[in-house]
């Protein structure tokens, strides 16, 4: 199978691709590999302990599966702590990882190498996370950002995740469709789901109740990816750019975003970790306003868990909007 085939079609990553020579000695090695297991489609890892392999995509789908499959499943992170989940570029091991495996979970439009693999291999076992709940449109600076190739446009906005009341919807499903794959382990699936879609119950209480009495309800954010979060809690998202975090606004766009940040006596343009601050620095610096983190949980944070970094943005909240 040629691994040349469209599967990292978007621009280049952050960080340095090997060579087209070592890509292609890489997938004949692998190759080679494979014809010599004698066709079998079971991955040694799954030869040893007899647990059903799941692949995440990035990582909060990664947390999800691992709390609802517990010790019944073995869970492997497609994308690496650290890396932007969109500039995912898919080595021949891990498409041939896709292959084997028994679930991927993924989310569809989120990662192009990712959606391409599944829909070739791994179709009929993949657990698409936005299919469980009712997604919203596409931001309008995604819609119209300038420079993003169709590919790239999305028709919704991918990230469920920072809604928890939308994840606990995606947890109960997921462990519904692990009970279905593994049926002598469906009542454990089933329990686990429910403790981890109490415990996002619970933090979608402190959210409403942290998020309840403020002075603003209008964040401006690095890229749109806090929709489920504003739709959610009642509050203004303004992206400065749109779901891709790597498309670069328009001038016409900053303009846009400085008068409505100005208006709305915004004292906190938001960062991300995982994404240059420049551009939000600058914006900053020109409406008199501070600059602050709120994570978009789309990496493995370096303390904690989901539940602590998903906190870490409430108390971000709390203080940028004057809530009480």
């Amino acid at each position: 199978m040629p691994f040349s085939s469209g599967y990292n079609r978007r621009k280049p990553s952050r960080n340095p691709r090997p060579s087209a020579v070592a890509v292609l000695l890489g997938a004949g090695a692998l190759l080679t590999a494979t014809a010599c297991s004698a066709g079998t489609s079971a991955s040694a890892d799954e030869r040893g302990t007899g647990k059903p392999k799941v692949l995440a995509a990035f990582y909060p789908l990664e947390w999800i599966s691992t709390r609802v499959g517990g010790p019944d499943i073995t869970v492997t992170g497609l994308t690496q702590p650290g890396v932007e989940p969109h500039d995912l570029e898919l080595t021949p091991r891990q498409i041939a990882e896709i292959e084997r495996a028994d679930l991927v979970v993924y989310i569809k439009g989120v990662q192009p190498a990712l959606d391409d693999a599944v829909r070739e291999h791994a179709g009929d076992r993949a657990f698409d996370a936005a299919s469980t709940v009712t997604t919203l449109p596409a931001a309008a600076e995604e819609r119209f950002q300038e420079g993003a190739d169709a590919h790239e446009r999305l028709g919704y906005d991918p990230h469920v995740w920072l809604d928890p009341s939308r994840l606990a919807t995606t947890v109960t499903e997921l462990g519904k469709r692990l009970g279905r794959a593994d049926a002598a382990h469906a009542a454990a699936y089933t329990g686990r789901a429910g403790s981890a879609a109490g415990e996002l119950g619970a933090l979608d209480k402190e959210f409403q109740q942290g998020l309840t009495t403020c002075g603003s309800r209008t964040i401006v954010t690095g890229h749109a990816a806090f929709g489920y979060l504003a739709d959610r809690y009642k509050l203004k998202q303004v992206g400065i750019s749109g779901v891709d975090p790597d498309a670069e606004p328009s001038p016409a766009r900053l303009a846009e975003v400085a008068g409505v940040a100005r208006q709305e006596r915004v004292t906190t343009i938001f960062t991300e970790e995982l994404v240059s601050p420049k551009v939000a620095e600058v914006l900053a610096k020109e409406v008199g306003a501070k600059t602050a983190v709120l994570n978009p949980i789309e990496s493995r944070p370096p303390a904690g868990d989901y539940l602590s970094a998903a906190r870490a943005n409430l108390s971000a909240l709390r203080t940028a909007l004057g809530c009480s």
